[in-house]
């Protein structure tokens, strides 16, 4: 398999299933409510408590989309790459996980 023909080409480009794009379009659309949600709660002067309660939760909401793409891209792209000897996938990787886990 040439390098254009898996999942993680140059073009960065990665096929999902509909039920799993489906899943994370739906978990992204309740993020992007929730920030909506947050800049009606600063324009409202909403207590600071209330609103920093409500990103810890717009975060842990996008956390679990980031951990969705993770575990795919784990099993599928870098997978890939691996078996087509290309390590630099693994540098790659611990270089996104750690932007995650900042």
């Amino acid at each position: 398999m040439s390098e254009q023909e898996h999942c993680c080409a140059p073009e960065r480009s990665t096929p999902r299933p509909d039920k799993i794009k489906s899943n994370l379009i739906s978990r992204l659309n309740r993020v992007e409510g929730q920030i909506r949600g947050i800049r009606g709660m600063v324009e409202k002067d909403v207590y600071c408590d209330d609103i920093l309660n409500q990103i810890a939760a717009a975060q842990s909401a996008l956390n679990a989309v980031g951990r969705m793409l993770l575990e795919g891209h784990m099993k599928s792209c870098v997978i890939d790459r691996i078996q087509q000897g290309d390590s630099e996938v693994i540098d790659e990787l611990l270089k996104t996980m750690n932007k995650l886990m900042r």
